[in-house]
C-alpha cells in the first residue's frame, strides 16, 4: 500500500493536483494524507481582535481548515468511488517545510504530489516558491503538477541528468512505478556542461542498461546558461509527457531551478515534473 502526501492551500492548482493523483493511482491501494499548513504570520491584527485569545484563534483556523479538507474528501469520494483509496485529514500550524518533513516521516510517505502556484501577474514564474522549496529541502520524492495540467496516459517520459552522481535503483522507485503503469517510453537525456570541468561525471550506462533496458539515450552538449532551454526544447520537440530528475547537492535541480532562473525564465513547464531524492 502506498502512502501519498497531498499538500493543499485550497487553491484550484492544489485541488487539481489531488485529482491528478486520484487518476495516477486509481488501480493502487493508497493512503492519501491531505495536509494544510497554517502559520500565524498569515493573519492580520484585525483577525486577532475577533477572538478572545490566541488559543481561540488557533482553534478557529484549524477548524476552518479541517472543514475545507473534509469538503475536498467528500467530493473526491463521490466522484471516484474508489475502494482502493483511504483519506486522512491533517492540519498543521507550523513552518511549511518542517511540517512536510515531519508528516512524511511520521506516516512513511512514498511520494508528495502537489500543485504549482504561479504568482498572479508573474507569468515568468515556473513553479511557486513553496513547490521549489519542497523539491530542494524535503527528503521524499515530489511530483509537481503544473497549473491546469489534466491527467493523461503518460506514454513518454524524459529523465534528464548531468551524471554527477552514481545512481542507485532505490532512488528511482517513483519513476519505475510510473513507467510500468503507463507502459511508457523512457528517454534518458545526458547533458554535458562546463560544470564537468569542476566535477567528474560518472558513467551510469551499466546502471541504465540493467534497469531501463528499453530506454533511448540522447547525449547533448550545452552550458549552464542554456540548460533549461535545452531541456525545454527537447520536451516540446518530442511531445514528452513527464520530466524526471534526481536531486542532490550541486545537482541538476539546483542549476535548473536556481532563484535567478525561476524569476526570469520566460516560459513554464506545462507537464508534470518528478523530482526524486538521492538516498546515498
Amino acid at each position: 500500500m502506498k502512502s501519498i502526501l497531498l499538500p493543499t492551500d485550497f487553491s484550484k492548482n492544489s485541488v487539481n493536483a489531488i485529482h491528478y493523483a486520484m487518476n495516477l493511482f486509481k488501480d493502487v491501494e493508497c493512503q492519501f494524507y491531505i495536509l494544510n499548513v497554517q502559520k500565524a504570520s498569515s493573519f492580520l491584527t484585525d483577525d486577532m481582535m475577533v477572538v478572545s485569545s490566541s488559543a481561540t484563534l488557533y482553534n478557529t483556523i484549524v477548524d476552518a481548515a479541517k472543514k475545507s479538507i473534509t469538503n475536498i474528501i467528500s467530493k473526491i469520494e463521490k466522484k471516484y468511488a474508489n475502494m482502493n483509496h483511504e483519506f486522512h485529514s491533517l492540519v498543521d500550524y507550523d513552518n511549511f517545510i518542517d511540517s512536510i518533513n515531519q508528516v512524511s516521516e511520521k506516516f512513511e510517505i512514498d511520494l508528495i504530489v502537489m500543485g504549482t502556484k504561479g504568482a498572479a501577474g508573474l507569468e515568468k514564474m515556473i513553479f511557486g516558491s513553496n513547490t521549489v522549496r519542497v523539491m530542494q529541502r524535503c527528503n521524499k520524492p515530489v511530483l509537481a503538477i503544473p497549473n491546469g495540467c489534466k491527467y493523461h496516459a503518460i506514454d513518454s517520459v524524459v529523465f534528464a541528468t548531468t551524471n554527477l552522481k552514481q545512481f542507485k535503483v532505490e532512488d528511482f522507485k517513483p519513476l519505475i512505478y510510473i513507467l510500468n503503469t503507463g507502459n511508457s517510453q523512457l528517454d534518458i537525456l545526458h547533458l554535458a556542461d562546463q560544470n564537468h570541468i569542476a566535477y567528474d561525471a560518472f558513467d551510469n550506462m551499466t546502471f541504465f542498461n540493467t534497469h531501463f533496458t528499453n530506454a533511448n539515450h540522447e547525449f547533448i552538449d550545452t552550458n549552464s546558461k542554456d540548460l533549461f532551454n535545452t531541456v525545454h526544447n527537447y520536451l516540446i520537440n518530442n511531445n514528452i509527457k513527464m520530466l524526471s530528475i534526481v536531486n542532490k547537492k550541486h545537482s541538476f535541480l539546483e542549476r535548473l531551478f536556481n532563484k535567478h532562473d525561476v524569476e526570469t525564465f520566460g516560459f513554464k513547464i506545462d507537464i508534470p515534473l518528478l523530482v526524486m531524492q538521492s538516498y546515498n
